[in-house]
């Protein structure tokens, strides 16, 4: 065979890897330009998100590839809402695939700080697709606060603070029976123990810590607040705690408590109602938990705030005691009010 001859095959041979080389980049390579995060609701347009897809693509090569293999998938007619991520390093198959399979990236769902149930949805729905009314209803609905076996005006009791991995699209229902979940977990074999020595329930647990985490955020003082409100419960004494007309009367701006205050007519105030409140008034920290659980055991029934106005708190076995405390605190107030 001449030269010539020769020459022939391994030109062929060079343009087959040639078109080989072309096609696995286009299907295979890294198509996604830049990281891109893609929200697919249920409203979305099929038409426009296979053109946001599209478009995230680096080179012509790349959407000529997407449309070829978008459409042997039929993605226009197979797409699922919910959050994605495009990765750089992903190839049109991966990215095709990806919608196609509803394989979503989850999100870090943070449960912090709400006192009422309107202002938790509101921050819930800030960080998944459901929008805040939606969640709203379905905290309150009757039938799923039967199936997670809560009370009326319960549901706040079970967001323990903390963060979790869910998915942007899950649903309010899905996402209730998740914290509940959660909730089960928190409760472990060496808190649930606890509850014999405080003599209450996890839902009272709850609900007093809600009270604690509002009279002081320094965690040292957290057992000591809980022992005198352990104290008085005991002591089938008003429980008395200011938070709790704050919550009552939905005013959270409120400076001081005066004696004005003290007879609004609510379930949650404290001063006119024996016990705790029907439910939380916060959702509470896990330090207010635990400080409940672990109480500082002691004689105390009341506690002020300092004069030295910082945060802190003395506490007092009388009455007699207490109002001179209280005294004090009043004193600093007015002549700090002067001072200014």
């Amino acid at each position: 065979m001449t030269k010539k001859n020769l020459q022939l095959p391994f030109r062929i041979a060079v343009m087959v890897l040639g078109i080989f080389i072309v096609l696995y980049t286009a299907f295979y390579g890294k198509a996604v330009e830049r990281e891109r995060v893609i929200y697919i609701t249920e409203s979305s347009q099929n038409g426009d998100i296979v053109e946001e897809l599209r478009s995230s693509l680096r080179s012509r090569l790349h959407r000529q590839a997407f449309d070829f293999y978008a459409k042997r998938l039929r993605l226009d007619e197979r797409i699922k809402h919910g959050r994605y991520i495009l990765n750089e390093s992903e190839s049109v198959i991966r990215v095709v695939r990806k919608i196609v399979l509803g394989e979503e990236s989850p999100v870090k769902l943070v449960v912090g700080e709400a006192r009422t149930l309107p202002q938790l949805a509101g921050k819930l729905s800030k960080q998944i697709e459901a929008d805040s009314a939606t969640l709203l209803a379905t905290m309150r609905n009757k039938q799923v606060r039967k199936e997670l076996g809560l009370a009326k005006d319960s549901t706040i009791a079970l967001f323990v603070p903390n963060t979790y991995e869910v998915y942007w699209s899950i649903s309010p229902e899905r996402l209730l029976h998740r914290i509940n979940r959660e909730y089960t977990r928190f409760w472990n074999e060496e808190r649930t123990a606890k509850l014999k020595r405080c003599r209450l329930s996890k839902y009272e647990v709850m609900t007093l810590a809600s009270i604690v985490y509002e009279e002081t955020k320094i965690a040292e003082e957290m057992r000591m607040i809980a022992g005198v409100y352990i104290n008085r419960l005991r002591g089938r004494i008003a429980l008395g705690a200011c938070p709790t007309i704050k919550y009552a009367m939905n005013d959270f701006e409120l400076k001081r408590i005066m004696h004005k205050h003290l007879t609004y007519r609510s379930p949650f105030n404290t001063y006119i109602n024996r016990g705790l409140p029907p439910a939380p008034i916060c959702i509470p920290s896990i330090e207010a938990i635990d400080a409940v659980l672990n109480y500082a055991e002691h004689k105390y029934l009341y506690f002020c705030a300092r004069p030295e106005l910082d945060g802190r708190h003395n506490f007092a076995r009388t009455l007699k005691e207490h109002n001179l405390n209280a005294q004090r605190y009043a004193k600093a107030i007015e002549k700090l009010k002067v001072g200014n």
